[in-house]
């Protein structure tokens, strides 16, 4: 009728649904809901396929007794029991994996933390620099570069010979016990271009009137970088630190290759990844090596959690109030 008004006439035209009067909130959320899970379900059908499934396979394997030939028979916590309280082997396997991680990991943020402060501050040449000491991270622990330094650090290899020159006769890393860990250290910390990209992007991200503040209160380089720079990286360090933790645990490619697949010399570089294998593909108890991979897991988390729990002392977050 003429000169009637409705309820929909009264609601401003700005405030009135696009689908209708019909539409509220909470029904788009419900419909932006539905969409986000159609567009995630092929991910989640991948995930749960080829990680869940697989994961929870090999914790049913790691109680049983299995050859990969018979049917699997189960044996309860007997694997569990063997390897904490009567495998020696797996013991100095571990000692030999914490030994590592232990060295390598701090020494390759260490590294990476240094050369990036000088990339930082350099001006010319920056990024040539930048892409130079990224270059060997994109290679990883790839067998090609093991075999390339199983070569150099050999017997009578060009390393060796410098090494003699200045009083450092080894005979070799690779074939030196005492020296054999430190040459899979070197090839860790020579691959720290990654950890080194990401502390330069947070060395952008620090204000520059912290350094102008504490340089007025006559701070030198050294308390510049400890009073400043650590702190306002400390969040970048602990990020590193746990990624390259459980990168350290997980090492396999470079021992395996370096030591010829010995894990030598005198067991030097027998890591717990390389036992691990050794039980599962070269002796077939595949049940055994489960218990192993659950244990790895386990230890992994707990470092991890231990990382994460002592964190709050001091790693400081932009705005937090300590």
């Amino acid at each position: 009728m003429a000169g009637t008004t409705t309820t929909n006439d009264r609601i401003p035209a700005a405030r009135r649904s696009p689908e209708g009067p019909s539409t509220t909130p909470r029904k788009r959320r419900r419909s932006n809901d539905r969409a986000a899970y159609v567009f995630l379900t092929p991910w989640m059908i991948g995930a749960g396929l080829l990680t869940l499934a697989p994961m929870f396979y090999s914790l049913f394997m790691s109680f049983t007794d299995y050859n990969l030939f018979d049917t699997p028979n189960w044996v309860g916590l007997d694997n569990y029991a063997r390897l904490l309280f009567g495998d020696p082997q797996m013991r100095d396997s571990v000692l030999v994996t914490l030994q590592y991680v232990v060295i390598a990991t701090p020494l390759k943020l260490a590294v990476a933390l240094g050369v990036a402060l000088l990339l930082h501050n350099r001006r010319r040449g920056r990024n040539f620099y930048r892409a130079a000491f990224y270059l060997p991270s994109l290679i990883g622990a790839s067998v090609g570069a093991a075999i390339v330094w199983r070569l150099l650090f050999s017997t009578g290899s060009v390393v060796d010979r410098a090494l003699s020159v200045i009083g450092l006769d080894t005979g070799g890393w690779v074939s030196n016990p005492d020296w054999s860990m430190m040459s899979l250290v070197a090839l860790s910390v020579w691959q720290f271009g990654a950890p080194m990209v990401i502390f330069l992007a947070a060395l952008q991200q620090i204000p520059r009137d912290l350094y102008e503040a504490a340089e007025v209160d006559g701070a030198g380089p050294v308390r510049r970088f400890v009073s400043v720079t650590v702190p306002m990286l400390s969040p970048v360090i602990f990020f590193n630190l746990v990624l390259e933790m459980v990168h350290a645990f997980q090492m396999f490619n470079s021992a395996f290759v370096v030591s010829n697949g010995t894990g030598g010399p005198a067991g030097s570089t027998y890591v717990y990844s390389m036992y691990l294998y050794e039980l599962g593909f070269n002796d077939f108890r595949m049940g055994y090596a489960a218990a192993l991979t659950w244990v790895l897991l386990i230890v992994v988390g707990i470092v991890t959690a231990v990382l994460f729990k002592t964190s709050g002392r001091w790693v400081h977050y932009a705005g937090e109030e300590k």
